[in-house]
């Protein structure tokens, strides 16, 4: 089997529901994953978008989810240490946790989650952007899957 990577909330490549985006009530969708090669001992997910105006955004980022851990339930906590160990950073907005898509106006951006498995735990200290997040993952990666969705802000 292969890793895999998907959600309830949306298909993949399709709309990113309101719900889980700026426009609505910004809640982190349900995310499940498995499939994963063995020796596994922790995964990272980060969710980042490549067509933001200033490069690629860092919207999410959580790591040293533990090797028996194969989903994110829908609405995480906006907290930097979650109850199975996992570590939450911060993302772009500066913020600890889950912040959607809020593109500006006009033009439909993608959203990648990318969740990754790793042969070892990443550092406790904070993983605070996405240079910081592939940094720590380098040498570590057994495989990664992704799932995209779009969003587009029409004001």
């Amino acid at each position: 089997m292969a890793f895999n990577i998907t959600t309830t909330a949306f298909e993949n490549a399709k709309a990113i529901p309101k719900d889980h985006t700026c426009d609505g009530e910004d809640l982190s969708p349900r995310i499940r994953w498995d499939g994963e090669p063995k020796g596994t001992v922790s995964f990272a997910l980060i969710m980042e978008d490549p067509d933001a105006p200033g490069g690629t955004f860092c919207h999410w980022i959580v790591y040293n989810l533990p090797p028996d851990c194969h989903e994110l339930e829908k609405i995480i906590p906006k907290k930097k240490h979650l109850d199975n160990e996992a570590i939450q950073g911060k993302n772009d907005f500066g913020k600890i946790g889950y912040n959607g898509p809020c593109p500006p106006p006009g033009t439909e951006h993608r959203y990648f989650f990318r969740i990754f498995a790793l042969k070892k735990k990443l550092p406790p200290e904070g993983i605070n952007s996405l240079e910081e997040f592939y940094s720590a993952i380098d040498g570590s990666k057994l495989d990664e899957a992704e799932y995209m969705g779009k969003y587009y802000r029409n004001k």
